[in-house]
């Protein structure tokens, strides 16, 4: 057993409190499309309906995406606890994103194939019962819609509300000195928990994976009300051609939604944060006395609302590590920080 009581310096690497409320509306979404999907597809058997058929297998894909988003937040819950995790479970939710977005681009894709097929040798339509299935659909799309929208459905807080409310909750430094020849190596390693976040990044405070559900649903609707527009042309005006034009312009829209959602969870995925504004942040504060360069450092997302720094600083005159914590305490959003310290005489520098 050692003989130093090392619990003084251990400390939670839970960044993010996830977000029930959003999880609790997911699943909600995902019983009434899916509820609305079995209709339609014993509707369509019934009645030997093909476009209560489609619509309904068209549903399916979303009843799987929306439950990718629940699970990750289930999983993200269930392991919040587990050591393995050195910074949490939050990324489980974003890989939830990631995996609902590439799926919503796979339907994009399969509606522009089956769009261009419809151009190049046109189907019969049964506009009546089309138009009965894109209303249909559009209700149970904006109901959902509104469901996922719902207070402070971007933000992870459970009831709008932190794990702690105080900006300086918790502290934990660890100094080490190392000596050699003219180099001191000091180590600082802090948690920072605070009740309000104030570095608005790319994505701010989004719960990209309820984003992506959201998406989903948006998706369905904007498709069903250019479906709606489609098939009325049709069945009034004989243009049986804008069914699939607008099924190309559904399409492309959601594609795009698909690449930004992409774009945004590879993000977070990737640890590409180096252009975030935190890191200016960072720099400023520490290089503020002129003494002090920053060599190397290292700046990722370990929440919605947090970000984690390494941070290697350069100085002739170095300071202790409580005055770095200091100039870094400003920062709300740095979850956790390391900071090493190493002693430089200009003249001996390599």
């Amino acid at each position: 057993m050692g003989i130093h009581d090392l619990s003084i310096w251990q400390h939670n690497h839970t960044f993010d409190a996830g977000n029930r409320s959003g999880e609790r509306r997911t699943w909600v979404v995902v019983g009434i499309t899916a509820v609305c999907m079995v209709a339609e597809i014993v509707a369509g058997m019934l009645t030997g309906s093909m476009a209560l058929l489609a619509d309904g297998w068209h549903m399916a894909t979303h009843v799987v995406a929306l439950s990718i988003a629940g699970l990750a937040y289930l999983l993200a819950r269930r392991y919040s606890g587990d050591e393995r995790f050195a910074f949490g479970t939050w990324k489980i939710e974003v890989l939830g994103a990631f995996t609902s977005a590439l799926l919503l681009g796979v339907v994009a894709i399969a509606m522009i194939w089956e769009s261009a097929l419809r151009l190049y040798s046109p189907q019969p339509i049964e506009f009546g019962a089309a138009l009965v299935v894109a209303v249909i659909g559009l209700v149970v799309n904006l109901a959902s819609a509104a469901v996922l929208h719902g207070p402070h459905a971007g933000h992870g807080h459970a009831g709008h509300g932190h794990a702690g409310h105080d900006h300086a909750a918790r502290h934990h430094g660890h100094a080490h000195a190392h000596h050699d020849p003219g180099n001191v190596h000091l180590e600082d390693d802090r948690l920072h928990e605070s009740h309000h976040r104030h570095d608005h990044g790319h994505d701010g405070h989004r719960d990209l994976n309820l984003t992506s559900a959201y998406v989903h649903v948006l998706a369905d609707a904007f498709t069903s009300v250019l479906a709606i527009a489609a098939l009325a042309a049709g069945l009034w005006a004989g243009w049986t051609w804008l069914d699939a034009v607008m099924g190309i312009v559904g399409a492309l829209v959601i594609a795009w939604w698909s690449r930004g959602l992409i774009a945004d969870s590879a993000r977070v995925l990737l640890d590409r944060e180096m252009d975030s504004p935190i890191v200016t942040r960072i720099r400023r504060a520490v290089e503020c006395d002129g003494d002090a360069e920053i060599a190397d450092l290292h700046v990722w997302r370990v929440g919605r609302e947090s970000y984690a720094a390494v941070v290697m600083v350069v100085a002739e005159h170095p300071l202790t590590p409580d005055a770095y914590r200091e100039r870094l305490a400003a920062i709300e959003t740095l979850g956790h920080v390391s900071v090493e310290v190493n002693r430089c005489v200009h003249a001996r520098c390599p």
